[in-house]
């Protein structure tokens, strides 16, 4: 518990630190006069993003330093690298779940080896879901993220209505070699910041 406290203790210390300019999503300073977000997005999108690191750093403490968050008007960008795919993927969970966010983009990279089998299995098993979600009408299927990993496929994303969520669970139910599905779909009625 103390361990916790202390990560949090740092985590606010160094944000603190900040001044008028700060490392952009594209690696450049951009001071916060000249950014085009309102103060409100801007703050929004700090807390967002506080909020997230501080949840990967209590689900495991190497994440503090391996996995880079930056957050842009309520898209969540993430980089960094992992030892498993399945971190990977809880991480991307746990960024969809984050309130407020709008789309989460992963560069993170797996340090895992590699098996063509597995993998081919994997890379089918996807395709299908895509296609099906592509054909299906009561789907907007660019809105979700798929990714398979060991027959478990993960969705991700931001459904219309509640109907069209589970569309997409039925969608997956049909898939021969799924062994596992877990979502992670937000209703565009749940967020807490909509498109203007």
């Amino acid at each position: 518990m103390k361990k916790n406290i202390l990560i949090l203790f740092l985590l606010a210390m160094l944000s603190s630190c900040v001044g008028s300019s700060s490392g952009g999503v594209f690696g450049t300073g951009v001071s916060i006069a000249l950014d085009p977000r309102t103060l409100g997005t801007q703050i929004d999108d700090s807390i967002m993003q506080k909020n997230l690191i501080a949840r990967l750093a209590l689900t495991e403490k190497k994440y503090l330093v391996t996995i880079s968050v930056k957050v842009l008007d309520g898209r969540i960008f993430l980089g960094g690298k992992v030892d498993k795919a399945e971190e990977k993927l809880i991480i991307t969970k746990m960024a969809w779940e984050t309130k407020g966010a709008r789309s989460v983009k992963n560069n993170i990279s797996i340090k895992q080896k590699f098996s063509f089998k597995i993998t081919a299995t994997d890379v089918l098993i996807t395709s299908q879901l895509r296609t099906a979600l592509i054909l299906n009408k009561n789907v907007k299927a660019a809105n979700f993220n798929i990714d398979t990993i060991n027959k478990k496929t993960y969705v991700f994303g931001i459904a219309r209505t509640d109907d069209e969520r589970k569309e997409i669970i039925q969608e997956a139910k049909q898939i021969v070699d799924l062994k596992e599905l877990v979502t992670s779909i937000l209703l565009v009625s749940d967020l807490s910041r909509q498109k203007e």
